[in-house]
């Protein structure tokens, strides 16, 4: 099995990113790739793809851009419970539920997939290693959801910050976004409160720290990180959670 003659197809990111769950056969990446490409969808920074509420139909698979799952308050506060990164599915199997419990906003301009819930479940029917696929991301999601869980509870400001850089470095080398030791962060200050719990001013104080401690550089949308298992070590970072293929 080769990803090799799909490293051009548009949906690269998404083929590469299953990959790393579950070794796909090649009428899986074949059927996987004609898929994707069938109806490929663009939307701007700052759009609700699906708001809280609203009936989900279909699958989305990000084939470029950053977005954002949130909840909002009665009062206007935002807490922002994940990130959607390029390559990953949005909500497999969600066109089961009834409504949504949350909204997803473009972080970024992207570039996504929209695959119908009848084909979505014949691509699940013809190939076991995508069925699998599919499924370990799925195993994977609610894994990271706990991760952050323990982070707003438990962990320090510091601690916190360092380990969702950790995590959204790891999440983008599988599908070959890491750059030597830098990556874009079109994520925000107030994005990176909002997912960590802190105030703008804390979250700020505690960039400046981890600055200072010689350990990352953010600077005009990129991320760079100077000594990664330093990084780690500060966010207490394990990548177990995340289940890639070892």
């Amino acid at each position: 099995m080769s990803q090799v003659r799909y490293e051009g197809s548009q949906a690269q990111p998404v083929l590469r990113r299953l990959g790393a769950f579950r070794r796909l056969s090649d009428g899986g990446l074949s059927a996987l790739d004609e898929a994707i490409r069938e109806r490929v969808l663009r939307a701007v920074a700052g759009h609700d793809l699906v708001c809280e509420g609203d009936r989900p139909e279909g699958v989305r698979f990000i084939l470029s851009g950053w977005l954002a799952r949130y909840k909002t308050l009665q009062d206007g506060r935002r807490q922002i419970v994940g990130f959607i990164l390029p390559g990953d599915t949005c909500d497999a199997h969600v066109y089961l539920l009834s409504e949504m419990d949350h909204s997803i906003g473009a972080l970024t301009p992207i570039v996504y997939s929209e695959l119908e819930r009848t084909q979505f479940e014949a691509l699940m029917a013809a190939d076991r290693t995508v069925a699998e696929a599919m499924w370990r991301e799925s195993l994977a999601a609610a894994a990271i959801q706990r991760e952050w869980t323990v982070n707003i509870g438990r962990r320090g400001a510091l601690e916190r910050v360092a380990h969702l850089l950790c995590e959204v470095i790891e999440r983008l080398r599988p599908i070959g976004l890491i750059m030597g030791n830098s990556c874009t962060w079109p994520i925000t200050q107030r994005d990176l409160a909002d997912a960590t719990g802190l105030s703008i001013v804390h979250l700020n104080r505690t960039l400046q720290e981890l600055r200072g401690a010689g350990l990352i550089v953010l600077r005009e949308r990129m991320l760079t990180v100077h000594n990664l298992a330093a990084l780690k070590a500060a966010g207490l970072f394990n990548p177990n959670y995340l289940h890639y293929l070892r």
